[in-house]
Order: C-alpha cells, then sequence, then structure tokens
C-alpha cells in the first residue's frame, strides 16, 4: 500500500479533531488504534511546513516502496517492524527513529503490530 496524506484521518479540512489535541500533554501511541488487516493513521499537525501523522500496522501489512520529496523521521512507538532505504534493510522496534532521505526509496513492513510516527519536513 503505498501511503498519501489524504489517507490519514484528521486530513485536511478537519482541523478540529487536530484542535483538540493543542496545549495537551500526549501520549502519542494512544492516539491511533489498530484496525484488523489493515492500516490506520491519524494527523496530529498539517502545516504548509511539514506534518506530522501516527499510524497502526497489523501484523504483516506495509507500505510499499515509494519515494517522498521531503525528508522524514519516523519513530517507533510500538511494536517492531522492518525498514529499507536506498536497498538496506532494517530492523526497528519501540524508541527508534530512522531519517528517509528525500528522494531515496524506502518501504516498510510489520514484524508485529506497530506504531509509528511519521514527520515530514517540507522545504
Amino acid at each position: 500500500m503505498e501511503w498519501k496524506p489524504e489517507m490519514a484521518e484528521g486530513a485536511p479540512g478537519d482541523g478540529s479533531r487536530r484542535d483538540e489535541l493543542k496545549g495537551k500533554v500526549l501520549v502519542l501511541r494512544d492516539l491511533v488504534t489498530y484496525q484488523e488487516g489493515t492500516i490506520s493513521s491519524r494527523m496530529v499537525i498539517n502545516r504548509k511546513a511539514g506534518s506530522i501523522t501516527l499510524f497502526s500496522f497489523d501484523e504483516d501489512e506495509g507500505l510499499s516502496e515509494h519515494t517522498a520529496p521531503y525528508d522524514a523521521t519516523v519513530t517507533i512507538l510500538e511494536g517492531e517492524c522492518e525498514v529499507w532505504v536506498a536497498g538496506e534493510t532494517y530492523q526497528m522496534k519501540e524508541g527508534e527513529t530512522i531519517v528517509f532521505p528525500a528522494n531515496v526509496p524506502h518501504a516498510l513492513s510489520a514484524i508485529t503490530r506497530f506504531k509509528m510516527s511519521l514527520t515530514m519536513i517540507r522545504g
């Protein structure tokens, strides 16, 4: 599956769901729930300068290889996944972060159910 920003819960036009998060202490992994057999997402911030989107992946789900025109960081919030960046493979677990360079092919796949935060900086 290839993820696009418009697939996120709280995508453009649903700013009220994001506004309710402002000024509060958040546990990011609790803001997105698992859905059997699929990927769920929730946009936390969406600005011209960048976005933060949370994802949950059911076991064996993933995102196919793709590129993005901006640098992005992925932080694993719960569970384990396998990540491919420019032909290199990494196994990642809770608390680990990787930077996806702009225009470099990358993909990921769930080893177990997992949750992640994607921060994309446009510029």
